[in-house]
This record gives C-alpha cells, structure tokens and sequence, in this order.
C-alpha cells in the first residue's frame, strides 16, 4: 500500500515508571508471549500480506527477557526501538544494506500488533511495514519499496515523493496522484515516466504492476489532465493540436463536430461520423467505463490502442469545443495496425467499419483467457436450445460493449442435394450485407460502322441481356440499323488498332462500360470457311509515316491514326489494286481523290471508277506481268504463301488462318517505279498491333493476316479529312435510358434469406456423405442486436466486370418492422423488440474508381439531423436523408431508444469530459 514518508504512525508510549508497571501486569505470562509471537514467525509467507521490521537488537533483549520466566526482571525491553535499522530520523528512510538475522527480524502483522500492544513504540518512529512479493514462483519480504517523484505536467517543480509496493499496480499510482493533487473525479487523467533518453512513454496499461512496469526508486512520473476542450496538453507540445486556431474560444452543441479530409479520408470520417452517433457506445467511451475493459493482452487486439485512440476521437467530437479536428493520429493508428488503410488511397467505408468494430471488440474484450469452444450443431434437437448453447459459446470468448450493441444470431441450414442431410447452425453477426435486386438487363453504347461510305458511323445504344452473348448484342443492334445480325462483327478498338474481334458465342461479360466497341456491316466472316464463296473480311490499320532522326535521316517511323476498318472483298477480285481499289471506295467520304491534272499516267476515269466502286478493270486478269509489279503491294521477293495461325489482337486469344491470303493472287514485289495513276497511301501485311519490321521475310508475311495503309505526311494533309472521317451521327436511341425502379429496403432483407446454391468455389463438406457438396443454403434472422447495422451491396464484382449499382433503395426512418423476418418465437408483450428507428447513413457518391463518402446522422441529445461532408457539418431536414447513395444503414431499436431518452431525463448536465485522438508514443515536456 501507498505510504508517504514522511508521516510515521504514531504508537502508544508508557510515560512512567507506574505505568510500565501496570503494562507489565496486564501482559500475558512470558511463556504466552513466547507462544503467540514465535508460532506466527514460522508461518510460510502469503503474496501480498504484510510483515514488520523489528531491530535484531531490542527482539534478542525482548527474547532474554520471556526466557527467563521472570517479569520483574531487570532485562525488561522497553518499547520496541528500531533507531538502528533508519539513514535518518526526518525521512526515515532504511539503511542501505540491512540482513535480516543481523540487522532485523521479520514479524507477522499478528506478532507485531501483540509487541506493539505490550511494549508500546519509540515516540515518533514510523512501523516498519513491507509487503510480501512472488517472483518466479519464490516469496520473499521486499525490503526497499520503491519511491516514486509524482508531479502534475503542469507544474513540474512541485515533486511529491510516495513509496509503492513492487506488486502494487499503475493504477494505484494514478489514483494516489489524483489524491494528492486534489483531481475532480470527473476530469481524465494518465500517466507517463522519464525513460534514460529523458523523453516520455505513455503508461497505457494500469492494470500491471510497478514491477511489470519496471519502475524504479527516483523515477519521475508525471500525471496529465485533459483539457476541457478534450485534447490532451501533450498533445499541443507535440504539434499535435487537433483544433485549429479560430476554434479556441468556440462553444457548441456537442456532436456537431466535422472531421477534416486528410486526402483521400473521406470514407473513414464517413464511418467515424456513424459510428460515433451511435448513442449508446458514444456513452460508454464518454463515462470512462472503457478504463476498466482495455484488454492489454488479447492477442487478437491491438493491445487497446485502438480503444483508446478511438476512445479520445470521441471525446473530442462531443466535447462542444470544436467545428472540426484533424483525425490524423487516429489515421495512423488504423494503418498502423491494418496495412491495406495505409497511406491516402480511397477505401470503402464499410471495409473500415468491420475492421474497427472487431478491433474494438478483441480492445474492449471482457473474456482475457479464450477457451476452446465446439461448434455445436442442431443435430435434430430444438431450434431454441441449440441457439441458446451457440449464443453462450459466444459469448464464453466474445464479452464487450461492441457484442452487446451490434451481435446478433443467424440460424444457417444447409441440405445437401443427394442425401438429403439437413445441417442447421447459429452463427453470430455484427451486420447484414443484404444484396439489391439486380436487372437482368444492361445499356451497351456501340458504334456502328456501315459498308456505305456515303453513311457515317452512328451511335447506338442498346439494351441486351447481363448474361448474354455477343450474337445478342448483333441482334438488338439489328433492331436499329436493319442490318441482319449475322452481317456484323463486333470489335473492341483501342488506340487505333483492334484489341479484340469477338467471337458470336462470346459473353457480354466481358465488354465493361467504358470499352469503345464498334461494330462493324460486312458481307463474310473473318473466320475462312474452306470452299466457303463468301467474301473475305480484312482488317485495315492507317498509319502516317514520320520522319524520326537517325545518323542519316534515312528511317522513318510509322503512327497509328483514325478508326480501323473491316473490310468485306470478294474472294475472286482479290488483289493489291484491287484491295487499294476497295479502299479508296470505302474512304471515299472522307478522301479526296487526285484530279486529272495530278494524274502521271493512264487510268480509267474517275466517273466510271466510282459507279463501279470496289469493282476492278475487266481487263485486269490479262495484264501483263510487266502491268501487275506496277500494282503497289509489300516490299518482299517472293510469292505470298498460305498463311500459319496468329492471334488476332493482344488479349483476344481468336485464333484462326489468314484470311486474305488464300492464294497466289496477292504477288508482292517493289513499290514500282512507274504508276498508272498517283497512288494516295501504299499497303504493307502488318501483325494484329499494327506494326512490322521494314524488311519482311516470307515466313513473317504468313503470320500477319492485318494490312496497313501507308500514308506519307503531304499525301495525308492534301487528300484527307480528319474532321470528317472523325464524324458520327446519333442514332434516336441514344437517349434512351433504362429506367430502375426503386426497391423497398425489405426486399433486399427478403433477398438475403433466400436460398442459394453455394458455388462451385465453396462447397460443403455433407457429414453423411463423406464428400463436398453444392448444397442449398438459407440464412434466416434469429435475434437481432439493440443496433442494425445494414449494408446495401452496390458494389458488384466479377470475373470481367466491376460495377457500382446506383438503385434508388427506399428505407424508412422510422418505424423498421422486421417481425416478419425474425424466426425466433416471439413475445407478444414486447413488440418494440422488432421495431427499428434510423439513427445514421454512411452515403457513396460517384462510381467505382473514384467517389466520395458523407454520412447523415441523428444527434443523440438533440435529436436534430445533420449532414457531415469531411470538416463541414449542416443540418438537414429527414426528407432529404433518402437518396441513390445510401450505402450503410444505422438502425436503433425503439425500447433501446425510449431507455436511453428517460436516462438522459433523468441524468443532470454534467461538464463535457472528452478526448482527442492524440496517443503520441513520446511527450516532450521541455
């Protein structure tokens, strides 16, 4: 026990001769005296009792006089006089190096009280008591307590020196210190020491001893009180003030306090803002009764850091001193102990809510040792006891404020599918994540790309099925355009160039929104059908030559520009001049064709050239060898060769042969050095990116089914419309959208009790079968917490897709009847128990990249709502609450509710004691 040192115990002193007398005669016989003093030495030592210092001289004089049987004796002691075993008579502190045999002998507290009331004390000397000690399993009397210099951190001249036990515990230690320096019991306190470094370290956990502690005579320990607007003075010495300058003198409503955004936050002050207008827990951290719940060693905690971080957040949230604050300690502390909130990345504030609801629980958990526990299955026996023995399991491991405000019970049955094995199950839960009905159908924007070059692409949009496939896509496109669907192929384009062609049988799934799909009118497939006379489908690329420096200005670079093309040609007209004629029709929209005054030799004239479009000369086939090296084509010497499999884009994986190079009617050879005409672009066979070496072999040829169209930079400004060929055209549908209808929030509750088949992924192990099984699971609501906590599922991912669901759930503010959900047999008398009141909204606006979190809650003490946006608070009416980015719903049960409004009643105003989230490792007290 705490002792000051300088205030001894008085005792009671004979002061005569007379007096000594009567003492002796009211003594106990000598032998008695032996027998009760004696027997209680030779008891063993208890940890924690107290034993007393008696000077070996006066006990050996005190043993000569009981020996010798006679109380006249002139050997009688005297008062028990233990001068020799104190350094001085002012602090009366021990000699250093006493033995116990030679300088002292130990007494019982029993034995000492009997000397002390027959003998009496020298007038002015303190009792020397000190406490039994267990180290490593062995007891032992602790001779030297330890002294401790306490000092307030605002004062730190005025030292009270106080001695502890070893085994006395921190927490003896800050109460003596609020003692001595008259502290308010409702004003906080904590304590820090000086380490050797001459900085300071918290003393988090008073539950442990001074020796645990290592705490040593002479160390300083300083005690600190929070300030009344809820940080700590340590805090503001280590530039870690959370209130800013303008908020000094500032008084409001408590509660009403912003969080500031520290880069990307907003999803955690979302959370914080929910979390901390949840009244009863707001209470529990309010009243300090946390203190008395920090579980230090729980290995699955955060050795109550987090509580006390959390802890201080709240307080200075509810003190009314501040507009906003800066939560950055409580930022750092999240991270510290959950990589994935570390740094400024935006995050879900969902995701956080879980981890710091199980955070707080493994902090504030009442059970310090976890027993092993079995799952206990129904085994046929009532639903009624099985979710009694599984609540009190859980509760066996699981005992904190967070299980008694937020836990409920699920009942889960599984049937397997063969044997019929039926396994029901109570589990508990800290929130619902109830799924939204989702639409079977979705909005695809396309661009249709049509074979008439006088017709520019137009912009579609079209409604097809989540779970259909590309032939779908052609179908409802159809609908539009009168194109039949098996005319078209559908292409995602990416900088130029075709990252994939799709195949008929391909899954919608794996087209995401912001894809640029294009679809494309052709009269054949890319695929070549052996025998097949239907035309042959190429893709084109444009690309425009630009010189790029070299040691002789010789290379010139080639840049992807506009839209690429699919073009339809005829199988038995397939040439280079007759593929340059085909393009130069498809183009002709966009690309002006050279005048006669341009041309540099003979050509058929403009006029019958373009009624006959992609058609070529008639006379072409009989032209002379001579005649067809002037057709431009690649730079190769020999004959093209059927060609060997590539892959058809970066990510497409469609595989299949060339498609245009079928024959030997494509002969390659030297761009010629005399031209029939003036040729706008040159072709060149290029690999699914667009691009190729200057020198191409014959075996590479063969593995590049895509051509290119090689515009030299002059040619390109003079005969092509950039502005044109960039055109569209909307089509009337583009303005459609597809309507969602709102959704009751108990459809999303109902949803989330059906059954479902688990997935491949997660099978059951079936006890009866022996063997993992697809079986059905249904969760069913058992017993619901005093606070539901529900979140909407807007967020869905797969394998191709990732979407935010933007459904309008409509939820009532009041009155949440969830009677019909609940299977537990109910108590008629007790309908409030299913009757729910919305206290709070965690809000996502935007979508899946980026967003924004806010929240909109109920204060507690006023009842007033309030719309919280980082570090700007205003209040709102409750028909502004429901909206399209409600995420995470904060339900109160009414008697819940109605209890804590009559203990607030009745409750007098008490001055705010709040916190801040500063828990800094060092203070500085310079």
């Amino acid at each position: 026990m705490a002792a000051v040192a300088a205030d001894p115990a008085a005792a009671a002193i004979p002061a005569s001769a007379e007096e000594k007398e009567r003492q002796r005669e009211a003594m106990p016989d000598l032998d008695e005296q032996w027998r009760q003093v004696e027997n209680g030495r030779e008891r063993p030592l208890r940890a924690g009792e107290s034993w007393f210092l008696v000077e070996q001289h006066w006990y050996k004089q005190w043993k000569v006089y009981v020996k010798g049987g006679d109380q006249d004796a002139a050997t009688f002691p005297g008062c028990i006089n233990n001068a020799g075993l104190f350094e001085d008579q002012i602090n009366w502190h021990l000699r250093e190096g006493l033995l116990e045999g030679d300088d002292y002998v130990l007494l019982p507290a029993t034995s000492w009280n009997y000397l002390v009331s027959w003998y009496g004390l020298e007038d002015g000397q303190p009792p020397i008591e000190r406490k039994v000690i267990e180290l490593s399993g062995i007891r032992k009397v602790e001779l030297y307590p330890i002294e401790l210099l306490l000092v307030q951190h605002s004062d730190m001249e005025t030292a009270l020196t106080i001695q502890f036990n070893p085994t006395d515990s921190l927490d003896l230690v800050l109460q003596t210190a609020r003692e001595q320096f008259l502290v308010e019991p409702q004003e906080d306190t904590r304590l820090w020491i000086k380490n050797s470094e001459g900085s300071l370290d918290r003393l988090c956990n008073t539950q442990i001893t001074l020796l645990d502690a290592s705490l040593e005579t002479g160390q300083l320990v300083i005690m600190e009180t929070r300030n009344k607007d809820g940080t700590w003075p340590s805090a503001q010495l280590c530039g870690m003030n959370n209130m800013p300058e303008e908020d000094e003198d500032f008084q409001g409503q408590p509660g009403i306090c912003g969080l500031t955004n520290l880069g990307n936050t907003c999803f955690m002050n979302s959370a914080l803002q929910c979390l901390s207008n949840v009244p009863q827990l707001t209470e529990y951290f309010l009243n300090n009764r946390y203190l008395e719940e920090l579980n230090f060693r729980n290995p699955l905690g955060m050795k109550g850091e987090l509580a006390e971080a959390y802890a201080d957040l709240v307080k200075q949230t509810w003190s009314g001193y501040h507009r906003s604050i800066v939560p950055n300690v409580f930022k750092n502390k999240v991270g510290h102990f959950a990589s994935q909130f570390l740094g400024y990345q935006q995050h879900d504030s969902q995701e956080l809510l879980s981890f710091l609801l199980d955070g707080l629980h493994e902090d504030l958990n009442r059970v310090k040792k976890k027993e092993y526990v079995e799952l206990c299955n129904g085994a046929g026996r009532p639903d009624m006891e099985v979710a009694q023995e599984a609540w009190q399991n859980h509760k066996r491991r699981n005992d904190s404020v967070i299980v008694d405000t937020f836990h409920g019970l699920f009942k889960s049955t599984l049937v397997c599918p063969d044997c019929g094995n039926v396994s029901v199950t109570f589990d508990p839960f800290c929130y619902l994540s109830v799924p939204l009905p989702v639409c079977s159908r979705r909005v695809l924007e396309v661009f249709f790309v049509p074979m008439d070059p006088r017709r520019k692409p137009e912009q579609h949009r079209v409604v097809v099925p989540k779970k259909g496939n590309i032939s779908d896509l052609c179908v409802a496109l159809s609908t539009h355009t009168s194109v039949a669907p098996d005319k078209m192929i559908v292409a995602d384009v990416f900088s130029h160039r075709f990252y994939k062609l799709y195949q008929l049988d391909d899954p919608l799934s794996g087209i995401l929104d912001r894809d640029d799909i294009f679809v494309y009118e052709v009269t054949g497939r890319i695929e070549p059908v052996e025998g097949s006379r239907d035309d042959i489908v190429v893709p084109v690329y444009l690309r425009e030559r630009t010189p790029s420096r070299d040691f002789n200005n010789s290379y010139y670079g080639l840049i992807l520009f506009g839209h690429p093309l699919l073009v339809s040609v005829p199988r038995d007209r397939f040439s280079w001049e007759g593929l340059y004629n085909i393009l130069m029709y498809r183009l002709s929209r966009y690309v002006t064709k050279p005048t006669s005054d341009e041309d540099d030799g003979d050509e058929k004239g403009d006029e019958e050239e373009e009624e006959e479009g992609e058609e070529e000369d008639d006379n072409e086939d009989s032209s002379s060898d001579e005649e067809k090296e002037e057709i431009p084509g690649p730079s190769t010497n020999n004959d093209v060769q059927e060609t060997e499999q590539e892959q058809a884009g970066p990510s497409s994986g469609v595989t299949r042969r060339c498609p245009f190079l079928l024959d030997n009617s494509l002969h390659t050879s030297q761009w010629p050095p005399r031209r029939r005409r003036k040729q706008l672009f040159t072709l060149q066979t290029v690999n699914s990116n667009g691009t190729s070496d200057r020198t191409t072999s014959p075996e590479e040829v063969q593995t590049q089914p895509y051509i290119a169209m090689d515009w030299e930079p002059e040619m390109k400004r003079r005969y092509y419309d950039e502005v044109e060929a960039e055109g569209y055209v909307k089509h009337d549908c583009v303005g459609y959208m597809l309507k969602k209808s709102p959704v009751q929030l108990q459809e999303c509750i109902k949803l989330f009790t059906t059954v479902e088949t688990l997935e491949k992924e997660n099978p059951w192990y079936c006890s009866s079968c022996k063997q993992h099984q697809l079986a059905t699971k249904k969760l069913d609501l058992w017993m619901l917490p005093e606070v539901l906590i529900i979140h909407l599922k807007r967020f869905s991912f797969s394998k191709f897709s990732r979407e935010k669901l933007d459904t309008l759930v409509q939820f009532p503010i009041r009155d949440l009847d969830f009677s019909e959900f609940v299977i537990k047999p109910k108590n008629e008398s007790t309908p409030d128990m299913y009757k729910y009141d919305l206290i709070a909204v965690s809000n996502h606006y935007g979508g899946m990249r980026d967003g924004h979190y806010t929240t909109f809650a109920c204060n507690k003490d006023s009842g007033q709502w309030h719309y919280f946006d980082d570090n700007s608070v205003s209040p709102v009416n409750e028909n502004q609450i429901e909206s399209k980015a409600a995420y995470v719903l904060f339900y109160q049960r009414q008697d819940v509710g109605r209890r804590q409004s009559k203990t607030a009643s009745s409750d007098t105003p008490a001055s705010p004691a709040s916190g801040s989230a500063t828990n800094p490792e060092i203070m500085d007290v310079n």
